[in-house]
């Protein structure tokens, strides 16, 4: 750490879809003095006064030294894949994750900001949208809900017995943003996904699933709203999202194609068969997860960080799909770029 003025901040999963976003931001707020980025590859990217680390959070890492003199961590590191494997996910996200915060309390490091997700929730209402007190129990049939909301109930454990520790628990939707297309290719849609077969023409139908609607956000307004919780004395969780929430009417109108009705167990045997074939990297249950998601309401980010997006979630998907047709990259392990096709 510097001893210059301002706040010095650690980062960890800093070269992926949202910790590039966070990094980037940080680093170019004066109130920031210096940023420590964590990541299993160092990059050769280098942003204003932040130095790299390379940390597998699987291992014992030292991860108190790195925190120490530290004014706030922000947990990132996570793992999707692989997905036919949770015991190795479990290690690095639920595992790894108790490990930054035990070394958050060691270090004596005053606020610990931690990457939720919409994916903790419990199935919600279909009538309206939910704040921040719904209940956190995920969907137990999907390894990253299972995992998600475990590590709530690890945060409500460690907020006990810390209490002068500002915990905060950042819950987005689904994040996207160009230069995530490859990485999230990979992860959902396989290395055999067409980028070509992601342009408008191309699909004269889109599949009508009935419960199949989402929120999403871009990177980088996800990241605005970590540099804010930052730099503000806030705790607690935050829901941040994007309008309009997607569904097969948006999609119909992004793709100038026609909403079709499938029934959500055929949408699922298809699934699962690609899935039992190795064709498609995420699994039926993530399907069965993401079908149950609730709505979020996202007043309290507004009110008391003073967080708006700039873009919607139509336009944070257009970016994310234009940068899959492309191939769309990054100079980091995690994001870098990949043939389509």
């Amino acid at each position: 750490m510097t001893d210059s003025p301002g706040k010095k901040i650690v980062v960890t999963g800093a070269t992926g879809n949202v910790g590039t976003s966070v990094v980037r931001l940080l680093s170019e707020d004066p109130a920031v003095a210096s940023v420590v980025g964590l990541a299993r590859r160092t990059p050769h990217w280098s942003p204003p006064r932040t130095t790299w680390k390379a940390v597998d959070l699987e291992k014992d890492t030292g991860l108190v030294e790195l925190f120490r003199g530290a004014d706030a961590v922000v947990h990132l590191a996570w793992k999707f894949q692989p997905a036919r494997d949770p015991a190795v996910t479990w290690r690095t996200n639920v595992l790894g994750s108790v490990r930054v915060f035990e070394a958050v309390a060691r270090a004596g490091v005053p606020a610990l900001i931690h990457a939720s997700s919409v994916g903790a929730y419990s199935p919600g209402p279909d009538d309206r949208a939910v704040d921040e007190s719904w209940p956190t129990h995920g969907w137990p049939g999907a390894a990253y809900t299972r995992e998600k909301a475990y590590l709530e109930r690890v945060l409500d454990t460690f907020e006990r017995e810390h209490p002068g520790t500002r915990v905060v628990r950042m819950r987005p939707a689904f994040l996207f943003k160009r230069e995530s297309a490859s990485e999230q290719r990979r992860i959902f849609g396989g290395r055999l996904l067409p980028g070509p077969l992601l342009r408008p023409e191309a699909l004269p139908v889109v599949p009508d699933i009935p419960g199949l609607r989402f929120q999403a956000l871009h990177s980088d307004d996800a990241a605005d709203a970590y540099r804010l919780a930052v730099l503000r004395e806030v705790r607690g969780a935050f829901n941040i999202a994007a309008d309009p929430p997607l569904d097969a009417g948006v999609l119909g109108e992004l793709f100038h194609a026609r909403p079709v009705r499938v029934p959500s167990p055929v949408a699922r045997s298809g699934l699962a068969a690609a899935w039992a074939l190795h064709l498609l990297p995420a699994s039926p249950q993530l399907f069965d997860a993401v079908l149950r998601l609730p709505l979020m309401d996202c007043a309290r980010a507004r009110t008391e960080l003073g967080w708006q997006p700039r873009r919607t979630a139509v336009e944070a998907l257009e970016e994310l799909l234009e940068g899959m047709r492309r191939g769309s990259g990054a100079d980091t392990a995690p994001l870098r770029g990949r043939t389509v096709g």
